[in-house]
């Protein structure tokens, strides 16, 4: 496969998992041709340059992040892995319309249920599923968003599987996270491979941002010609924080705190040495319960005294919508490809992984009688936290899983231990490459009548060996996702 001297001399390719750049009898599979040809001759300590010009491109760039766990309070260049993940054009095309399916389907959903509840009332999703999450705001029924748009952006969390295939195993859509990693990820790559670009045919991800102002600008408050749209940020303390510098830097707006708005009259103003600005479009990373203290947590200093009665005026929106948490809420996400059906009259394009909820009574029993093939989920929680591989506990955790499924069944679902396909990444530790577990976060930017996909997200990597949760406050890291033109 390569001679002793390169990158891919000392690879160990395990047959039984899919890899994205190998085919089952070791040959490089059609995509990654032109790249392995261009780079794979390469050696180590030729990589490794081209690995520390990366390094310097992040550390510039000042791409960090925070992982709350750690004892340390201290900021960390974010992993990045140099050799690119690729996806064709056919199978882009795939992915894509099934992740705007989706975000169309369920900004339906959310539309229904804080409105006529006609999907409850039909008997396809039982009431108290819905008024049992912990992401359902009794405040936003009867609420109509402007452009009627509930989930203006949303994250969908897709796996390729052993048999080749791709499923869906989770959808984002409150505050979904990591859309900035997938531009830097670009600009670094192409600093350090310089020219490469000309020998594929690559989107472009850097207009994402003007593709998400101009669907903010169109669900802009009635009555407002030019708006002024803010990202809201819980501060520089926030782990990704980052990120919302960035997305106000690259779509031209102003980044503020709650401390830095008001409200009068029920508009909101941002507080400038020029004085008073209104504010019509609020890009907001900060929880629903944080938003406005008046009217959710009363000890709240993130966000704005007013902010959710001037919402209920019409005279700000806010993206995401207030409320927009129960569709990623993980029992719901059993129920979607019958929210695809019920609104939408089309079958899934991505397949569901298979999930068992646990507040079912003989679900509940197959997941306590089989936690050691599953992956156990707590419903409500993100960033890879809260999970339980079955494979990998010990007698005392499986008992105390058990335990907490048997106390809160409404709180858990599981899924079988799937076969993440995987992809050849640079190992410090071993300075060499070898095989790790990935997945990819699309990105969808909804508007009143047209929907946006990114072409090429965040392709994550789970960096520790055989690890298969990818987050990056899990110890992930990313890769550059090219997706190809033809």
């Amino acid at each position: 496969m390569a001679s002793d001297n390169t990158i891919f001399a000392s690879y160990l390719r395990d047959p039984s998992l899919f890899d994205e750049i190998f085919d089952r009898d070791g040959k490089v599979t059609r995509v990654y041709k032109k790249l392995f040809k261009h780079y794979g001759k390469n050696s180590i300590a030729e990589y490794l340059h081209l690995n520390d010009k990366a390094k310097a491109s992040f550390f510039n760039q000042g791409i960090t992040f925070q992982v709350y766990s750690e004892e340390a309070t201290k900021e960390k260049i974010f992993p990045f892995d140099m050799f690119p993940r690729i996806i064709g054009a056919g199978e882009w095309e795939h992915i894509q319309n099934g992740a705007a399916q989706r975000c169309r389907a369920l900004n339906f959903f959310l539309k229904d249920i804080y409105g006529k509840k006609q999907i409850i009332k039909d008997g396809v999703i039982p009431l108290e599923l819905i008024n049992s999450s912990e992401n359902y705001l009794e405040q936003m029924v009867g609420m109509t968003p402007p452009g009627e748009v509930y989930n203006h952006i949303s994250g969908t969390d897709i796996i390729r599987h052993n048999d080749g295939e791709y499923y869906v195993l989770e959808d984002n859509i409150r505050c979904p996270s990591g859309v900035s990693y997938v531009l830097s990820n670009r600009t670094a790559l192409k600093r350090a491979y310089f020219g490469v670009f000309n020998h594929y045919g690559v989107h472009t991800v850097t207009n994402y941002a003007e593709n998400l102002l101009d669907k903010l600008e169109h669900v802009k408050p009635k009555g407002v010609d030019v708006p002024n749209t803010v990202v809201l940020t819980p501060g520089m303390y926030n782990s990704a924080f980052y990120e919302h510098s960035y997305l106000a830097k690259t779509m031209g707006v102003e980044l503020v705190e709650g401390r830095d708005l008001f409200v009068e009259n029920d508009f909101v103003y941002m507080k400038t040495i020029e004085g008073p600005q209104r504010v019509d479009i609020i890009y907001r990373r900060i929880d629903d319960l944080f938003l406005d203290p008046l009217e959710f947590r009363k000890d709240s200093s993130l966000g704005v005294p007013g902010l959710f009665a001037a919402y209920k005026k019409g005279n700000v929106t806010i993206a995401n919508a207030p409320g927009t948490g129960v569709a990623d809420d993980k029992a719901v996400y059993t129920y979607v490809p019958d929210i695809i059906r019920y609104y939408l009259g089309e079958d899934p394009i991505l397949k569901n992984v298979h999930t068992y909820h646990c507040s079912r009574k003989e679900e509940r029993e197959f997941v306590i009688e089989n936690i050691r093939e599953l992956v156990v989920k707590p419903v409500d929680e993100a960033g890879g936290y809260g999970i339980s591989i079955g494979n990998r506990l010990n007698d005392k955790e499986v008992e105390e899983v058990r335990k907490s499924i048997r106390e809160a069944p409404r709180k858990y679902v599981a899924q079988p231990i799937l076969s993440l396909s995987v992809h050849p990444t640079f190992i410090e530790d071993s300075q060499s490459f070898e095989q790790r577990h990935i997945d990819l976060r699309t990105f969808t930017v909804l508007g009143p009548d047209s929907c946006y996909v990114l072409k090429g997200g965040l392709t994550r990597v789970a960096l520790r060996k055989g690890n298969l949760i990818v987050n990056s406050s899990q110890g992930g890291g990313s890769k550059d996702t090219w997706v190809l033109q033809k």
